[in-house]
């Protein structure tokens, strides 16, 4: 594992705090590689907070610019990144956060040999991206790399995440839960709109699943989680493996 010096040390001491993570989880944070698909509205809060919960090795993936329409949720760039490409943004800002982890820019849209290419380069993926056919991609690279996924979205006042993990036997994946049929009505906020804090808090959710696995604890699995922006609501859904999958019943 990664040893902590001083520095290190006095900046995670609110996480050695907690007995769950400690300096062993810590060290296994920093030690860690995760790839995060986006880098827009869900990408923003994960890439600030793994970034501050010093995860060692993060790779961001987007091929997009930022916009002047992305300030409004797009937490991780300001009106300096309009024009840049949004990974290398989300980097430059990661960065002056905390200096002492590694973050790589990939500029790019990652297809399907790169996805697997990539997943197989890391501990964890991060699915930060805004449509069905990106977060099916996302999951085929998790299933066949044997790479546990934290899956985010969210669209007008409705958020939604799943943790994966194809390491465990039985275990169900994204297509067991949504099949890639019949789900035109998906597509990013530029066409239905989206609430600004709502990315927000699931971006955030993703990255306490995504730091609690990293640092050693099972995830949860076979649940979905649903937040209701509008009432405030929080509800979960059990899901099991689909004996049919194509993706992941064959593993």
């Amino acid at each position: 594992m990664t040893d902590l010096n001083d520095a290190a040390l006095l900046r995670y001491s609110r996480h050695i705090m907690l007995p769950e993570i400690d300096i062993e989880g810590q060290q296994r944070l920093a030690a860690a590689r995760v790839l995060v698909i986006g880098a827009g509205g869900l990408g923003s809060p994960v890439a600030l907070y793994l970034a501050s919960a010093g995860v060692g090795h993060i790779t961001l993936a987007d091929d997009d610019v930022v916009e002047l329409s992305n300030l409004q949720r797009q937490v991780v760039h300001d009106m300096a990144s309009l024009g840049q490409n949004k990974a290398e943004s989300a980097r430059a800002r990661m960065l002056a956060l905390n200096p002492d982890i590694a973050v790589r820019a990939l500029g790019e849209r990652l297809d399907a040999q790169r996805l697997l290419q990539e997943a197989g380069l890391h501990d964890l993926l991060l699915d930060c991206s805004d449509n069905f056919t990106t977060r099916h991609a996302v999951n085929r690279a998790s299933v066949a790399a044997g790479v546990p996924l934290v899956s985010g979205a969210a669209v007008r006042f409705a958020g939604q995440l799943a943790v994966f993990d194809p390491r465990v036997a039985g275990s169900p994946c994204y297509h067991c839960l949504f099949a890639e049929e019949g789900e035109a009505s998906d597509g990013p906020c530029a066409t239905f709109g989206v609430l600004s804090p709502l990315v927000g808090v699931i971006g955030s959710l993703q990255a306490v699943e995504a730091v609690k696995l990293l640092a050693g604890r099972a995830p949860v699995l076979g649940r979905l989680t649903l937040y209701d922006a509008l009432s405030g609501e929080f509800r979960q859904m059990k899901f099991s493996r689909d004996p049919d999958c194509p993706v992941c019943a064959v593993r």
